[in-house]
């Protein structure tokens, strides 16, 4: 598990195709401390395993499904990338609980200014707006936000100049894509209130956001 604070912008050094998976390395520091194979790392919000480091690198394995799912196949050699390691037992939960597994690409459809806010909204499919609340928490590359508000087919985020700065958001576009996990509360809600409710027909769930809100959920 995450909490969506990102420890370190690193420098993707290579990407190795295997087919419709590719082997990426990365070069960083801060999360090289204490660094295990087989341990998590996020990155840009994808929680991926190392599998080989050494002093100044790791490599993770994505396998086609993340490489559908997300971003990946955009990245190029010489890109930033967030990078999170691991929540440790008893260490602060300044973030939100983040697992590290996207649930869909948004689309960045505007960057703006309040005060010494960026303001950023961001197109995202059906799939992941209905879990989007507003004041809720999302996570986007990997990055601990919290929603301003939300419509019919995107959202906004105010993003602080500090987090601006120290991650790779402060790289990202107008047209840029990025990852997105919603709060996994709303889908543990979802998916165990699903087969009480009426309406439930072959698995699929009749829990809409306007029920979450009148149950206290949302």
């Amino acid at each position: 598990m995450f909490t969506g604070l990102v420890e370190e912008v690193g420098t993707v050094k290579e990407i190795r195709p295997a087919g419709n998976a590719i082997h990426l390395t990365i070069g960083s520091s801060t999360v090289l401390e204490g660094v295990a194979l087989g341990d998590s790392i996020a990155c840009n919000g994808i929680c991926l395993t190392v599998t080989h480091f050494n002093a100044h690198s790791f490599t993770v394995d994505a396998v086609p499904e993340t490489m559908r799912k997300t971003t990946l196949h955009e990245l190029k050699a010489g890109a930033p990338i967030n990078l999170e390691r691991a929540m440790a037992m008893g260490q602060r939960f300044g973030g939100h609980i983040v697992s590290g597994h996207v649930d869909g690409v948004g689309r960045i459809v505007s960057i703006g200014e309040e005060d010494i806010a960026k303001v950023v909204r961001i197109a995202a499919p059906p799939e992941v707006l209905r879990y989007v609340v507003e004041k809720g928490s999302i996570t986007i590359d990997g990055v601990s936000l919290t929603v301003m508000d939300v419509d019919s087919d995107s959202f906004r985020v105010t993003v602080i100049p500090h987090t601006w700065q120290i991650t790779v958001l402060r790289h990202r576009r107008v047209g840029s894509q990025v990852n997105l996990e919603c709060d996994i509360i709303g889908k543990y809600v979802e998916k165990l209130l699903g087969p009480y409710l009426p309406g439930q027909t072959r698995g699929k769930s009749s829990v809409s956001l306007d029920f979450l809100r009148q149950n206290g959920f949302a």
